[in-house]
C-alpha cells in the first residue's frame, strides 16, 4: 500500500515530510473526535435544544465523554503506561476487576495482557464489554466500540456501585 499525502507546504527534506504525516495524525484524532460526538456516537446533531445555554451544557459534556472515549483508544496498546485512575474513579476500577473475570478466557491470549489497574487494562475491559472479540486477527478496537463499551460499563458501574447501599 502506497500513501500519498498532497499538502500546500513546501518540504525540503524527510524530516518535513514526517512532520506533515504528524499533522495528518493529529487531524485524525479530531476526525475520531467528531466521530464520536455526531451521528455513531453521542448524536450531538440530533439534539432538539434550542436554547444556546443548554446546547453548550450538552456539549459540555459529551466532549468530556468523547475525551474519555478517545484516551481508551489511545491507551489501547500500553504503550504509555498511564494508570486507570487518571480516567476512573476508585470505585469505577474496583467495578473493571469484577469485570474482568467475566471475560478471561481459557488461553493466554484471551486474557487481558496489560497490568492491572492500568488504562490499558481497563481498555481492554472496556473494549470487550463493546463487543471487541480480542482475538489476534481482529482490528484493534476503535472509537465506536470503546464509545459502546463505556455506555454499558456506566451502566454496570452504577449498578455496582449500589450494592454497598445500606436497606433498612
Amino acid at each position: 500500500m502506497h500513501w500519498l499525502l498532497l499538502t500546500t507546504h513546501w518540504l525540503s527534506s524527510p524530516a518535513d515530510a514526517w512532520q506533515i504525516v504528524a499533522w495528518y495524525k493529529q487531524r485524525w484524532m479530531i476526525e475520531q473526535f467528531f466521530r464520536v460526538m455526531k451521528n455513531q456516537g453521542f448524536k450531538i446533531e440530533d439534539s432538539q435544544l434550542h436554547l444556546a445555554a443548554r446546547l453548550e451544557k450538552l456539549v459540555a459534556i459529551a466532549a468530556k465523554a468523547a475525551a474519555i472515549v478517545l484516551h481508551l483508544v489511545q491507551a489501547r496498546s500500553g504503550g504509555d503506561h498511564q494508570p486507570a485512575s487518571l480516567t476512573f474513579t476508585a470505585a469505577e476500577i474496583d467495578t473493571l476487576a469484577a469485570l474482568e473475570s467475566r471475560f478471561k478466557g481459557t488461553t493466554k491470549l484471551q486474557s487481558n495482557p496489560h497490568s492491572k489497574a492500568s488504562l490499558a487494562w481497563a481498555a481492554w475491559i472496556i473494549a470487550k464489554l463493546g463487543g471487541w472479540n480480542g482475538y489476534a486477527s481482529a482490528k484493534p478496537p476503535g472509537p465506536i466500540t470503546f464509545f459502546n463499551g463505556l455506555k454499558y460499563f456506566r451502566a454496570v458501574a452504577d449498578g455496582w456501585a449500589l450494592r454497598d447501599m445500606y436497606m433498612p
